[in-house]
């Protein structure tokens, strides 16, 4: 049997995935731009520590080699003498050689002196080179070089010139002096690896830096996002139901099989309760994103309660209120579509089915709006997420709750929900109070 299989093309992104890779790439980013400007002053560093330390010990050289040519000295037949030299500085340690130039100029150095047992031994041939390079060059010249032991070292040369220049053009020889480095290296290894170590735990530390702001500079993006896909979810949740009813009604009205007026008193009810949740859903929305400004004036919270109720199609329904003359610092509009959805909550919910509903409402002085219904009540698992979105106490989108939940917030204010003391609901909308 032949099994066809499919190709997986890329999966696509989302917006909260994409602004997640954009935050990886700041941060990676940020730890190369570090990355490099450290190693680049890494760099800097050890490469001026490794020619700090070679001039140091080159010019502590330079002045050994230099007292040591004060002291060589020519006999009467003009022949090169170092017993002065020998006597007055020693040449086994630090090590002295000296060479002079031959009568034939391609011949090598000759040796006139030699330390019998140097304390650096090293190959005649490296003594031999230093001294050829120093004359050739008419100048000082400094090689790292190692002994016959394998061990580190500073081989300098100097040239000497003759008494008399007329004699003679140019250097007569050079004397050669070598000089123990493995302290010096040993230090400068040691350098180079704090510094590396250095520089990895900074890059990790600005990686780690760049991660976290990179992350506070995104948040804001990621809460949109969030709100976004929430109020998306919302609508499509909340006007699934409503669309399907009423491509429903449209189906029967075409068959014929419901009265006209039927349909049209239908087709309104439903058109005007689309609406409310589309007005629902924009004000949840705002007051998500922050963007509905609160207008808080002094506003009489026991006017706006009886306000509400005398608005409310109460009809069959008994609606009891007891206010208190109640100043509170609020947005008119926000605390009235507040005041309503508890209202409506207790009117459709606060009651057995086909009894009609007893709502008590309450206005304190203290900014406080408690509503009872005598209804089933709220079961204690339902009480604590009842002003999630998608919750309500019996299949209703929910979003009155929320938004009230919202509105007492936005105002420093609480909503709390719990039973009551005629079995029903009890939602306590408190705000703070005025003077």
């Amino acid at each position: 049997m032949r099994r066809a299989f499919l190709r997986r093309g890329p999966r696509a992104l989302t917006p909260t995935m994409r602004v997640k890779r954009l935050r990886r790439r700041i941060t990676a980013l940020f730890a190369f731009t570090s990355a490099v400007g450290l190693v680049a002053m890494a760099l800097f560093a050890v490469r001026s520590d490794d020619v700090r330390w070679r001039e140091q010990v080159d010019h502590s050289m330079d002045v050994d080699t230099s007292w040591a040519l004060g002291l060589l000295e020519t006999d009467e037949e003009g022949r090169l003498d170092t017993t002065v030299l020998v006597d007055t500085m020693g040449t086994a340690c630090p090590p002295f050689f000296v060479l002079s130039v031959p009568s034939d100029a391609d011949a090598d150095l000759v040796v006139e002196h030699a330390p019998h047992r140097p304390c650096l031994s090293v190959s005649p041939t490296v003594v031999q080179d230093a001294a050829q390079e120093a004359v050739r060059a008419d100048g000082a010249r400094a090689f790292d070089r190692r002994t016959s032991d394998g061990e580190p070292v500073r081989v300098f040369a100097l040239p000497y010139y003759p008494l008399d220049a007329a004699e003679r053009e140019g250097p007569e020889g050079a004397l050669v002096t070598v000089s123990k480095t493995t302290g010096q290296r040993a230090d400068h290894r040691r350098l180079t690896w704090v510094v590396t170590g250095g520089c990895a735990v900074l890059v990790l530390l600005s990686a780690a830096v760049g991660h976290l702001l990179s992350g506070r500079a995104i948040r804001p993006a990621l809460a949109a996002l969030g709100q976004q896909e929430a109020f998306l979810a919302d609508a499509a949740h909340d006007l699934r139901t409503p669309v399907a009813s009423l491509h429903t009604l449209a189906e029967t009205a075409l068959r014929g099989e419901t009265d006209s007026t039927e349909v049209h008193r239908r087709t309104l009810r439903l058109a005007q309760a689309m609406g409310q949740l589309v007005d629902g859903l924009l004000t949840r929305a705002r007051l998500m994103s922050g963007t509905a400004a609160l207008a808080r004036q002094p506003l009489r919270l026991d006017q706006v309660v009886e306000a509400v109720i005398e608005d409310a199609p109460t009809q069959g329904h008994q609606v009891t209120l007891d206010a208190q003359e109640t100043v509170v610092a609020a947005d008119p509009d926000l605390i009235r579509r507040a005041v309503s959805n508890l209202l409506g909550n207790a009117l459709a919910h606060g009651h057995a089915p086909g009894e009609p509903a007893d709502v008590r409402i309450t206005v304190t002085r203290d900014g406080t709006v408690t509503v009872d219904d005598a209804g089933p009540g709220l079961p204690p698992e339902v009480a604590s997420a009842l002003f999630e979105r998608f919750r309500s106490r019996s299949g209703s989108a929910g979003l009155g709750l929320s938004i009230t939940s919202w509105v007492a917030h936005a105002h420093g204010g609480t909503l709390t929900a719990a039973r009551g003391d005629r079995g029903g609901a009890r939602f306590v909308l408190r705000l703070p109070a005025r003077g």
